[in-house]
């Protein structure tokens, strides 16, 4: 999909639909969604630039996701995806000139479109191209501030919940295997939001830096004090990622530690019920054999003695193990 944006007036402009090359000449933003072919090939013929491909906008290393060719520069960050099946990242391309951007995305994201919506309100900011991405990394780096936010409330929830397993017994042995069940599930899926969010925030650390030193000779002044309240943002969230990260870690442990608990306590009441249960099978075993010759074979309390026996062989090692508190 291709949108692009006009300015006038202060504010942000969607021009209509279908936009020729003529308008794409014009647009101080481009937005392309999951582009055709010959939606890549019309923006590129316009602009000049080399529209990013999913391929190229997903390199790792630095020389790729950071470049300067021909005066531009091209960017690459990941952002994220939430499905059903869970978070995952998509990478976005971004091309800045002095006088346009391009951004390209492989999977639709709300904070561009609530960032469009937005400037097309904002009569107090300038929409020059970089004014733009500057925004837009404001914007994606507001939403990873509200996700961390929410990934908080939720451990300090799965953190009461799986510690007051430890006080209280609620509903039985099967419901809380089945709770620790959910809460590892839980624990994984926010592990992996977490670890998407510090990838969209390193990308979006390092674009910043880079786009003050590459493009000084045309940045706009006033972009210069907003980078850096950036910066330090990315900083400051980097490090509550890392102590959410080590929370996720201590409570990961934690519920593993409870599953162990209840694992040895089964193991304990198996140990403890074959223990008891060997004198009495020996008994029973000696008494039950078919010889003529058994001595008590004809005792007149000879069925009460062996139940007696029986009987007294079992409660003796369950007093010891009462006594020594292993039960």
């Amino acid at each position: 999909m291709l949108t692009a944006y006009s300015c006038d007036s202060r504010q942000l402009h969607s021009i209509a639909t279908p936009v020729d090359r003529a308008a794409l000449q014009a647009a101080v933003w481009i937005d392309l969604v999951s582009p055709t072919s010959e939606e890549s090939a019309e923006v590129a013929a316009a602009t000049g630039f080399a529209v990013p491909t999913e391929a190229s906008a997903s390199e790792i290393e630095a020389s790729s996701r950071l470049a300067t060719r021909g005066g531009n520069l091209y960017l690459s960050m990941p952002l994220i995806l939430r499905s059903d099946d869970g978070p995952r990242g998509v990478p976005a391309g971004f091309v800045l000139s002095p006088r346009q951007l391009l951004t390209v995305r492989f999977a639709p994201n709300p904070v561009f479109e609530a960032f469009a919506e937005k400037s097309g309100r904002n009569t107090d900011i300038h929409p020059g191209s970089a004014h733009v991405l500057v925004g837009l990394l404001e914007a994606v780096v507001d939403r990873q501030a509200d996700a961390l936010e929410q990934i908080a409330r939720e451990l300090d929830t799965i953190s009461h919940r799986i510690f007051a397993m430890g006080v209280r017994q609620a509903g039985g042995r099967k419901r809380e295997d089945a709770t620790l069940r959910v809460t590892i599930g839980q624990i994984g899926r926010l592990g992996d939001l977490i670890s998407h969010i510090r990838d969209t925030l390193v990308g979006a650390g390092r674009i910043g830096p880079y786009i003050k030193s590459t493009a000084s000779e045309w940045l706009p002044r006033d972009l210069s004090p907003r980078l850096e309240t950036l910066h330090r943002d990315i900083a400051s969230l980097s490090d509550f990622d890392t102590h959410l990260n080590d929370k996720l870690q201590f409570l990961l442990d934690a519920t593993l530690g409870f599953i162990s608990i209840a694992q040895n306590n089964v193991m304990k009441v198996m140990t403890i019920a074959s223990v008891v249960g060997i004198p009495p099978v020996l008994i029973a075993g000696v008494y039950g054999m078919n010889f003529k010759s058994m001595p008590e074979l004809d005792w007149q309390y000879g069925y009460a003695y062996g139940l007696s026996l029986i009987v007294l062989t079992t409660l003796i090692p369950l007093a010891v193990f009462r006594w020594r508190k292993w039960i």
